[in-house]
């Protein structure tokens, strides 16, 4: 199935210092056949757009996106703020479209878009493990310790 919109530019940075990545794709959705129905195929190719630009990040990552349009600078962007990746669903995505193209002055999707997804992934795990045990392994200082009720 061919995807319904072409990647005119891609661009990837890292920020190291905030293990956080940006990744900036430019793209051109593809019009429709003249026999498909124009929503059903927008959403379709949006959807497509946003699976594609995620793939690369993990389902606990924080990932904020924003789409602006490449030839009309003037209005204003859609930005989706940083939420986690399996937070963000289809519905979520469109309720920023439907506030967003209602107040801008003209969003022809035909034009290039641009569509920037910075992600920051989130350490896995509980972090360094101090020892403060003095030797002894977690399991049998909690044993040791006691609890007073008063």
């Amino acid at each position: 199935m061919a995807r319904g919109f072409e990647i005119v530019d891609a661009k990837t940075r890292q920020y190291r210092r905030f293990n956080a990545e940006g990744r900036q794709l430019t793209v051109r959705l593809n019009p429709p056949s003249d026999a498909s129905d124009p929503v059903s195929y927008f959403l379709a190719s949006v959807n497509d757009l946003f699976d594609h630009a995620l793939n690369y990040v993990g389902d606990s990552d924080m990932v904020g996106i924003t789409i602006r349009n490449q030839v009309n600078q003037n209005d204003k962007p859609i930005g989706i703020s940083f939420r986690r990746k399996d937070q963000l669903s289809g519905d979520v995505i469109w309720s920023f479209f439907e506030r967003v193209s209602e107040s801008n002055s003209r969003f022809n999707t035909l034009d290039t878009l641009v569509v920037t997804v910075h992600s920051v992934k989130m350490p896995s795990g509980f972090g360094k493990h101090a020892v403060k045990s003095m030797g002894r392994p977690l399991y049998r200082i909690a044993h040791l310790k006691k609890v007073s009720w008063r």
